[in-house]
């Protein structure tokens, strides 16, 4: 065992060399197909892009979020000014019909509340007897009249209350 390199058979010696030089090799082989799977990986996930490296990729990558952001932020201030618009809308519509004279048959007459979120719009009132009808129009402003309202107008109006 204690043989020096002189020592060792120069066919022994080469042997040995030639198999950690197979290893080496088959060492390289496998490192080089890792390398092209890299970088095929690489090529793909810069779509193709000869030129272009991580870098640039990032870059690109943070202007197209910032651009996102923008464009979010546009449409929520549009959104935003579409929901302000909306509440101003007369959408909420409430009708109660009733019998407005002992002698009419049945409920011909009626109030109708055509209102916005807040309460604001107009109420219409049809009274029917039997040889006409009248047809009275009301402002209203947050629930309430300048002028006098029927039971019948206030509960149409309190119908269209918010809904929940």
């Amino acid at each position: 065992m204690g043989e020096t390199i002189t020592q060792i058979p120069v066919e022994v010696l080469l042997f040995g060399v030639g198999i950690i030089m197979l290893l080496f090799l088959i060492l390289l082989i496998t490192l080089w197909v890792k390398l092209n799977n890299l970088r095929r990986n690489y090529k793909k996930m810069i779509n193709g892009e000869v030129n272009a490296d991580v870098e640039q990729l990032l870059i690109r990558l943070q202007e197209k979020g910032n651009d996102q952001e923008d464009q979010t932020k546009k449409i929520e201030h549009t959104l935003q000014q579409v929901q302000e618009r909306m509440r101003g809308m007369k959408s909420n519509i409430e009708i109660v019909r009733y019998n407005a004279f002992a002698e009419s048959g049945s409920d011909l007459s009626f109030s109708v509340a055509i209102l916005d979120d807040t309460q604001s719009g107009i109420v219409f009132s049809g009274i029917h007897n039997r040889d006409q009808m009248y047809v009275y129009a009301k402002p209203v402003e947050r629930g309430q009249s300048t002028y006098a309202l029927s039971p019948e107008e206030k509960e149409a109006i309190t119908r269209c209350g918010p809904k929940s």
